[in-house]
């Protein structure tokens, strides 16, 4: 078994989009995300979390004595999973107090990856769960929206299919739809993990393990036309250890799980600029991305605090 996931983590994601739509708004005819008082691009937390619940699907690690079945996809019914819950946990064990809703959602979390990462409400259908607090799994892991750092300029593309979809059509030579584009963009999202609530879902070392891989590789599998070219160009992810010595274990295990530092703080570390001269970016290579996060500066004024950068934007 993997061991449980004691320190607080504050993740930084950069990422780019050439010539795509990296998250249709369906509220403006699937149109790029944007926020209307900056023009700075948008995109939602919950399509992150697909991207990492798709990773997990096509790349499912050795089971470690928990599931990685995902519950959150295409054509799924949450009650028919908590029906199952319900079903396999209906007796309890020799000595087990918890209550038949309390062992529901602690199946549900051992068998689902996404629901011991980001939590998810299943107080639904059935009486065991309907209105039960044990229903409404409070995840650790959870994103911000992802925020360019310039305006986007959305461009709308027509495009034409030499073949129609209706045999009343047939006589047609082609047919012709749109497409919105961002020609080029760099956006930051933020990930929070927490241990207290890690450690009510059973979210463990291995689980941010593959978080982490997924959020490394964010993209790579998730390409299509729409979409355009999507890369992750930075991962930075701040542990936060604890500053006391061994003789204060305690304390320094309650540092580790609170926190050493404000995130905004060390987001900060991290700067992201234009490079002189450029007024609108065209590509990564417009940006100049600075950070010296094994610097004893840092380590001042972080104690406690380690940075992993996972993916370097300057090899």
């Amino acid at each position: 078994m993997s061991s449980p996931l004691t320190n607080r983590h504050d993740i930084l994601i950069l990422f780019e989009v050439t010539n795509g739509n990296p998250n249709g708004d369906p509220d403006s005819g699937n149109m790029p995300r944007v926020d209307p008082s900056t023009n700075l691009g948008l995109i939602s937390d919950v399509c992150l979390k697909r991207k990492v619940r798709n990773f997990v699907q096509l790349f499912p690690p050795t089971s470690n004595g928990k599931g990685y079945d995902i519950l959150i996809q295409q054509g799924a019914v949450i009650e028919r999973s908590q029906k199952k819950g319900i079903d396999e946990t209906e007796k309890p064990v020799a000595d087990d107090k918890r209550s038949h809703a309390e062992r529901v959602k602690d199946w549900i979390c051992e068998h689902y990856y996404d629901v011991r990462t980001f939590g998810q409400v299943i107080s639904t259908g059935d009486s065991v769960m309907k209105g039960s607090t044990f229903g409404q799994i409070r995840g650790p892991v959870q994103f911000t929206f992802g925020r360019s750092f310039h305006p986007v300029l959305p461009v709308e593309i027509t495009i034409t299919r030499c073949a129609v979809t209706k045999e009343a059509d047939a006589a047609k030579e082609r047919t012709m739809g749109q497409k919105h584009i961002v020609p080029y963009a760099l956006y930051a999202a933020k990930c929070y993990i927490s241990p207290p609530f890690a450690e009510q879902t059973g979210f463990d070392q291995k689980d941010y393990e593959v978080l982490v891989e997924a959020l490394t590789h964010l993209f790579d599998h998730d390409r299509s036309a729409a979409r355009g070219d999507m890369v992750v160009r930075g991962l930075f992810d701040f542990e936060h250890l604890g500053t006391q010595s061994e003789a204060n274990a305690q304390q320094n295990h309650r540092e580790a799980r609170l926190g050493c530092a404000h995130a905004h703080q060390l987001f900060e570390t991290i700067k992201v600029e234009l490079r002189d001269g450029v007024l609108q970016p065209a590509g990564f290579a417009d940006y100049h991305v600075t950070f010296d996060l094994d610097s004893q500066e840092f380590k001042d004024k972080f104690k406690g605090v380690k940075a992993h950068v996972h993916v370097n934007p300057n090899p």
